[in-house]
Parts: structure tokens; sequence; C-alpha cells
């Protein structure tokens, strides 16, 4: 897996060495879950760039592609967004500039970005059970 996406996803991005987990056990859950993440990122930067016209929510829930917009401080659409569009503005959210010769946004950027993204849904689900949030 090394020089693989994956694994730059679980190396860069998971940080899986410094996790330096003693039993094995730990170790296989741990990346057990840390494979789901890189599977998502890497089908999600695959899609992005095979089916970009595919409609944001067969990917994503409402509420992760529009707080990737309000994120961004951009409106959001009147229709349901491109699959590409919502990637971009979450990839921007982790450092994606897309400017014209940028090309696709990258695992790094995707990541980050979908971090950002739980970071604020689950800010959104703390509120409410606190009930702050109808």
């Amino acid at each position: 897996m090394p020089g693989t996406t994956a694994g730059f996803i679980l190396k860069v991005g998971c940080q899986v060495e410094k996790l330096q987990l003693a039993a094995r056990e730990r170790i296989e859950k741990a990346l057990s879950l840390y494979l789901i993440v890189a599977g998502r990122v890497m089908h999600l930067m695959r899609l992005g760039r095979t089916c970009p016209g595919l409609p944001a929510d067969l990917i994503f829930d409402p509420l992760e592609w529009k707080s990737a917009y309000r994120l961004n401080d951009q409106p959001l659409p009147p229709e349901t967004p491109s699959l590409n569009d919502v990637l971009r503005q979450i990839a921007q959210l982790g450092g994606f500039l897309g400017r014209k010769g940028d090309g696709n946004p990258g695992a790094k950027s995707i990541w980050i970005g979908l971090g950002r993204i739980q970071d604020c849904l689950y800010g959104i689900q703390l509120a409410r059970e606190l009930g702050e949030l109808a």
C-alpha cells in the first residue's frame, strides 16, 4: 500500500504511525476505521473525476453539501448542485484554491474539507441536543 493514495491518506491524513498502539487488536480496530475514511476519500476523488455531473444528493446528505457552501460563505444553489461543484466546495475548505489551471482536488484537500464538514455537523447535532436548534 505504500506509494498509493490510500497509503498516503492513512499515513499523512489519518496519521496511523503516530497511534503507537501496542496491542494487535487495537491496531486492527484503528486500521479498520481509517480504511473506511481512506476509502471514502478515494471514492469521492474518483467519482468527482469520472462522474462530475452526478447530483450531489446521491453521494452527500443535504446537510453535508449545504454546510460546505455556507462554510465557504457561498449562497446555497436553488437546485441540488453537481458532485463536482460540492467536491470543489469541500476541497476549498481543505485548502484547494480552484484556480483555472489547478485541475481536480486531491485527497489531502478533500479529507481536510470533510473533517471540517464533520465538525460542523457535530456542532449542529450538539446544538439540537441542547435544544438550541429546531
